[in-house]
């Protein structure tokens, strides 16, 4: 070998060194743990100093729509590119990314499926490219591409081959990114829950107001952080209290939203008001709602206002569940009559009124206890719902409460919850 030919091959393999070296360090910095547009920026700039070119470019695949889109593009044309989206087979990088092969073009007009559109946009003028897929575990991620090597110098196989390299780790980093992001992001959204929960919870009463002449126990128990059922219980006046149950259409924070609003109109409207109506304030109450919800947000309500003195309870039922009353003999009055649900329609609505014996149970509820549902398929149901209130009518009210929330647990039997579930007992004393 000639001393010639021996220096050059001490320089190839200096060059290859530093080539494998400069990959390492790439490979490290992409490894880390970084914002995902970031990580793109990087991997282009370092790619295009890596492979000696002149510009750089990285194509996403979206799955959903089936296209590529230009995340980001180096080098002076790049802005021009940046949003550009591009079919699957169409031009080098559509052709790539659909048949998953990597290509050497030492002369891309000369190329069929070259698609000049792109320079003609950009005013730059592509000669040569390296355009390579990035797939990880059979996934295509995108496409990495570099055009034009300096010194107009050509690619050559072990361009291709070293740049193969650099995309397979790409792909992983990239992926690894993705990953992130959707775990900070649920993180976010879990802590954004977790405060909602907590002010939802500031909504309903601290604790059950006491009474001399009544037994009550509320509870609500939501199926996800937040959820759209409420309760409270307002002394409207030292002879009068109202109470009140709701359940919102739908789940999670829209129907918590709702919920707010709903607290806040009752909240307003007992300042504002001199003396308290029952019909002019659910009257009041569906105004809001209508104004400030959509059409398909709503609110079925139960408002019970008891006058302490007479034993008198005057209900009005706007399209919620049938509210029972029990009596000692075992005789069940469903207190049905009202109107339509809230936030549907500005109507008027009906009330019934009915004397209260002593020891009369009241029990309020939303449909999430009905209709429990158990690991079979199975509603709990209301049959199930009266019998098991008539055969615990002699405890008292929290008895009864947690007795019915125990047998719901077993009858579900490890299903997930699939509704709010609150519910109440008033007894008389």
């Amino acid at each position: 070998m000639s001393n010639n030919s021996h220096i050059e091959q001490q320089v190839e393999i200096q060059s290859l060194i530093a080539e494998m070296n400069y990959v390492h360090e790439i490979s490290r910095r992409i490894s880390e743990k970084k914002p995902l547009d970031v990580l793109l920026a990087e991997i282009m700039e370092s790619c295009k100093i890596l492979m000696k070119a002149e510009v750089s470019s990285l194509l996403i695949y979206d799955e959903k729509d089936d296209i590529l889109c230009f995340q980001i593009a180096t080098g002076e044309k790049g802005e021009i590119i940046k949003n550009i989206r591009v079919n699957m087979g169409e031009g080098i990088g559509g052709w790539v990314a659909q048949n998953r092969e990597a290509l050497l073009i030492e002369d891309c007009y000369k190329d069929p499926r070259f698609n000049r559109e792109f320079d003609r946009r950009s005013k730059f003028r592509t000669k040569s490219m390296l355009c390579v897929p990035m797939i990880h575990k059979d996934k295509l991620i995108g496409v990495l591409q570099v055009i034009n090597k300096k010194d107009d110098n050509l690619f050559n196989e072990r361009d291709l081959n070293l740049f193969k390299l650099l995309s397979n780790q790409c792909a992983i980093s990239i992926e690894n990114a993705r990953l992130i992001e959707v775990q900070v992001r649920q993180e976010v959204l879990n802590r954004e829950l977790k405060t909602a929960r907590e002010i939802q919870q500031n909504l309903l009463p601290s604790e059950v107001p006491s009474f001399k002449d009544l037994d009550i126990a509320m509870a609500l128990i939501p199926a996800k952080q937040v959820g759209g059922d409420y309760y409270n219980i307002y002394k409207v006046s030292p002879k009068q209290t109202l109470f009140f149950i709701s359940d919102v259409s739908g789940k999670s924070i829209s129907a918590a939203l709702i919920v707010s609003t709903i607290c806040s109109a009752i909240t307003t409207y007992f300042q504002l008001s001199k003396e308290f109506d029952l019909m002019e304030f659910v009257k009041c109450l569906n105004r809001v709602l209508i104004e400030s919800t959509t059409e398909e947000k709503f609110a079925t309500c139960w408002f019970g206002l008891y006058d302490h003195s007479e034993k008198k309870l005057t209900s009005i039922n706007a399209g919620h569940n049938t509210i029972y009353i029990i009596k000692e003999n075992g005789k069940v009055t469903e207190l049905m009559k009202g109107g339509m649900m809230l936030g549907i329609a500005d109507l008027n609505f009906d009330f019934e009124e009915m004397i209260l014996d002593k020891n009369d149970m009241i029990f309020l509820y939303t449909d999430g206890v009905p209709e429990a549902l158990n690991i079979s398929g199975s509603f709990y149901g209301d049959e199930r719902l009266i019998n098991l209130l008539k055969a615990n009518f002699s405890k008292n009210s929290t008895e009864i409460l947690d007795y019915l929330l125990r047998d719901v647990r077993n009858f579900v039997n490890g299903a997930e919850q699939s509704d709010d579930i609150t519910c109440g007992v008033i007894k008389i004393l």
